[in-house]
């Protein structure tokens, strides 16, 4: 799909049929999406804070539940060679530092009695042997399923369909029988067994999008969403929506992705005041909700990119200014797309009041996933919008520039450079 097809049929707010009949769409993402999902780990939650992590969600469960949340995103559930899950090792396996299975399913089952639906972390493009570099158990795989080429010398498989990947072992998504098979085995079985309803799809840049869509196909999730962390050229924004675009296009519209180039953005205008990026040439949010909204999941920071208990701790990679992230926030539960929360954000931050706030106005005026926008202003210091949900409008600024909506609105929450009216 490329961007003169994306605006001229989902820009509105559409799926595109005519270029998709017959998709796999996910029901979050067909369009009008009212939910909020939370990404229920950070970094140093895998026996960092305490050794069972899914015991701590469920001590959460009631309060995610009066927070709005509509679907929590899990940390990787099966056994893998690091404690953060993301050198899956025994697919078959949901003994992880996280918790044991039936915590898992304990967790995941409270959740689901309170309407609240689990999103599995799947880690498939790359895998580690049992007790070496490629000896592949449970499920038993031979280096046939490896790329030819890996860094381990051992790869009888076909060429990669994508990036590299030099922790483990590069997975052959051409071979049937293995690979393909054993995967959809897996997500089939004790994935969908332990009450997932959800995928989020790791490093999708190491394979092709069109293995994504089947495995998505084949395992039919109520929300599906890529993690397609590309280089961002400030000065190229469209080439960066635009592969976000070509991603969910690959999958047969059977997958969305995780909105980078609103994150991208967002760190500029926060950190710069660079909120004129906000805006592009035709007057719509410049990130990938500007072309298609409904496959878009928007969000502040997450594990990799941003802080975990505090500041400065965890990965850190590509954060928000500490400062600021309420700014972000007031962006994103604001704006179509569906919106992420941050499990530290809430719970260690002491932000739990201030993002309530914000998704109970969000919740209010009935604001969804493809939800129409107005761009008022978008310049340096200060960016401000209107939004048109179901029931009410929404109106919000970001940035140290001050700016009214006018008579009639009533305030809804307001920070630090931030403020969200209601009419």
């Amino acid at each position: 799909m490329k961007k003169r097809i994306v605006t001229a049929i989902v820009a509105a707010g559409l799926m595109s049929a005519v270029a998709h009949a017959g998709a796999a769409t996910p029901k979050q993402q067909a369009g009008g999406s009212k939910a909020i999902l939370l990404q229920g780990f950070h970094w140093h939650s895998a026996g960092y804070t305490r050794p069972d992590w899914y015991n701590t969600l469920t001590d959460r469960v009631d309060d995610v539940a009066a927070l709005g949340i509509t679907h929590v995103w899990f940390p990787p559930p099966s056994d893998s060679s690091a404690k953060e899950g993301y050198l899956p090792r025994q697919l078959n396996s949901l003994m992880s530092a996280y918790g044991s299975p039936a915590e898992l399913t304990g967790v995941v089952a409270a959740l689901k009695n309170r309407g609240i639906q689990s999103v599995a972390d799947i880690v498939v493009n790359h895998r580690v042997g049992t007790n070496g570099w490629s000896d592949f158990t449970n499920p038993t795989w031979t280096t046939h399923a490896v790329v030819n080429g890996d860094e381990c010398n051992c790869g009888l498989g076909s060429a990669d369909t994508g990036d590299g990947f030099n922790a483990g072992r590069d997975l052959d998504h051409t071979n049937v029988a293995q690979t393909q098979n054993g995967i959809i085995t897996w997500l089939n079985g004790p994935i969908k067994q332990a009450g997932f309803t959800g995928l989020r799809f790791d490093y999708v840049k190491g394979f092709n999008a069109s293995y994504a869509g089947k495995y998505a196909n084949a395992f039919a999730p109520d929300f599906c969403v890529g993690e397609l962390w590309g280089d961002f050229n400030p000065n190229d924004m469209n080439a960066h929506r635009q592969a976000i675009m070509n991603w969910i296009d690959g999958t047969g519209s059977s997958c969305g992705a995780f909105d980078f180039t609103t994150k991208a953005i967002l760190n500029d205008a926060l950190a710069n005041g660079n909120y004129w990026r906000l805006k592009d040439s035709a007057g719509k949010p410049q990130g990938a909700i500007g072309w298609w909204p409904a496959m878009s999941v928007t969000f502040v920071d997450n594990h990799d990119t941003g802080p975990a208990e505090s500041c400065g701790t965890g990965q850190n990679h590509w954060p928000v200014p500490c400062g600021s992230v309420m700014q972000g926030y007031a962006y994103v539960l604001s704006h179509p797309g569906i919106p992420t929360v941050f499990y530290p954000h809430v719970y260690d931050w002491n932000l739990r009041a201030p993002i309530a706030a914000l998704i109970n106005a969000r919740k209010a005026a009935g604001v969804h996933s493809t939800s129409a926008v107005t761009i008022h202003q978008a310049t340096q210091g200060l960016y401000a919008a209107t939004v048109t949900g179901t029931s009410r409008q929404l109106a919000m600024k970001i940035g140290p520039n001050s700016w009214s909506p006018g008579s009639g609105w009533t305030l809804q929450a307001s920070g630090n450079n931030y403020a969200v009216w209601m009419k």
